[in-house]
This record gives C-alpha cells, sequence and structure tokens, in this order.
C-alpha cells in the first residue's frame, strides 16, 4: 500500500510545483520578450533493498518556449524585435540573452537593456555623440555624428540562435546556456528596428493549464485519503 502513497504523494508535489511554474508565466504576461516556461515531468524508481515497486514523479529542469510572441510598433529608434534568434548581454565574465529589445545608452554612451551591457562584435556597445541613431536588421548600429550627413557603423549587435533545448533560464530569469559556454553569432537571427516583441505567454493556455493542475491534485488528495482508508480497515482485520 505504502507503494501507491509514494507515487500520489510525489504527484501532488509535482502538481503544486507546476502551479508555481504556470502562475509565474501569467504573472509575466505582460512583460516584453518573456519566454514562457514549460514544465517537463520524470518518472523514476525509488532507490534502496526493498523499494523495487516504488516509482515517484518528479520534475526535471523546466524547457523555455521558443514561441514567437506579438509585436507592436513603437517607432523609438532603440526598440527592437529580435526575430529567430536572442540578443547577447554581458552576465559577469559571461553571457545571458533576452528578446527583450528596448535598448537604452547609458551615462557613458554604453548600450543596455535593463541595466545590463548589449554586447556587439567586440564586447559592449558604446555610442558616441550623436543627433541620430538608427539600427539596421542585421544589427547593425549606425549613428549620424553632429556636422555629418552619412550614417557611420558604430558596431553590430551581437545575435545568436541557439537550440531551444541548449537554453535554460538563471535565478534572475534570464537565458543562458546550459553549458555555460556564450553562443557563437548567428546569421540566421535578425532584428526589427522601431518594433518590441511582447510576451509569450498565452494567458488563456495558462488559465487552462492551473485548473487542469487543480483536479490532479484534487484527484491526487482523494486517492490518498482512500488509500488511508484501506490501511485503516487492513489494521482493523489484523487486530481482529
Amino acid at each position: 500500500m505504502d507503494a501507491l502513497i509514494y507515487t500520489l504523494m510525489s504527484g501532488a508535489e509535482r502538481a503544486l510545483r507546476s502551479q508555481q511554474i504556470h502562475a509565474n508565466n501569467l504573472a509575466n504576461a505582460g512583460t516584453d520578450g518573456f519566454r514562457a516556461d514549460l514544465e517537463a515531468a520524470d518518472a523514476r524508481a525509488v532507490q534502496g533493498f526493498g523499494y523495487d515497486a516504488r516509482h515517484v514523479t518528479e520534475l526535471t529542469d523546466t524547457v523555455v518556449s521558443t514561441r514567437s510572441g506579438p509585436l507592436r510598433e513603437t517607432g523609438r529608434e532603440l526598440d527592437v524585435a529580435v526575430q529567430g534568434g536572442y540578443l547577447a548581454l554581458r552576465l559577469g565574465d559571461g553571457e545571458a540573452y533576452t528578446r527583450a529589445g528596448a535598448l537604452q545608452p547609458a551615462a557613458d554612451g554604453t548600450l543596455q537593456i535593463n541595466g545590463r551591457d548589449v554586447l556587439g562584435e567586440g564586447g559592449p556597445i558604446v555610442l558616441p555623440p550623436y543627433e541620430r541613431v538608427a539600427i539596421g536588421s542585421d544589427g547593425s548600429v549606425m549613428v549620424q555624428a553632429a556636422g555629418e550627413t552619412a550614417m557611420q557603423v558604430v558596431d553590430r549587435l551581437k545575435l545568436v540562435a541557439p537550440e531551444a533545448a541548449t537554453l535554460t533560464k538563471n535565478a534572475d530569469g534570464l537565458l543562458v546556456a546550459r553549458d555555460g559556454r556564450p553562443f557563437e553569432t548567428s546569421d540566421a537571427a535578425s532584428v526589427r528596428a522601431g518594433h518590441l516583441e511582447g510576451s509569450n505567454v498565452s494567458a488563456v493556455e495558462e488559465m487552462v493549464a492551473t485548473l487542469s493542475l487543480n483536479r490532479d491534485f484534487e484527484i491526487q488528495m482523494k486517492f490518498y485519503k482512500a488509500a488511508d482508508d484501506m490501511v485503516q480497515a487492513g489494521n482493523r482485520l489484523v487486530r481482529e
């Protein structure tokens, strides 16, 4: 009987943790560039002598949804919507990746996203004083200096196009490589200036998933109560 309880309790715990994932997705349904987390569960046998018939379910590493979000035209020169890949940001000695494309120049001219330096082909991109700035579809960052008529290329955004299975999220919610190594620049990715990409979370899908998980949890608890009743009945038979 305790074999059933192992399965039920681990299933109930998985349902609770899955609800946390979907709640976080729903909370970020309005966050530009947010990638929804997908839950992945696995079953394994309990290790140890005499536990052969006992199995538990558990969540493995979450997977990031690569579905595109809706594009919104902003007309702002430093807003970019990434297509087919991600923007690279400096993260300590490594890199992180994002689809949130609202670039902001810091006081020293460094391009940043949410306070993190945006990487180009030679490291963080620093804009010189300019009258106009533009970003090409290949990620080229161009400025028109004061007194000049032509646009000059300053750097090119580092765009990467990794496989979804190679990505995970760190504690800050940024995408990073599972093996910790930076991805190579890819020509498969491009940007659309003057636009931002919204979250790829579907509020309807998340609500349906949450309701389904609630039902799963209730069923697990009913089976747990039934298992407990069967144990109590067995104990009474032994005593009698």
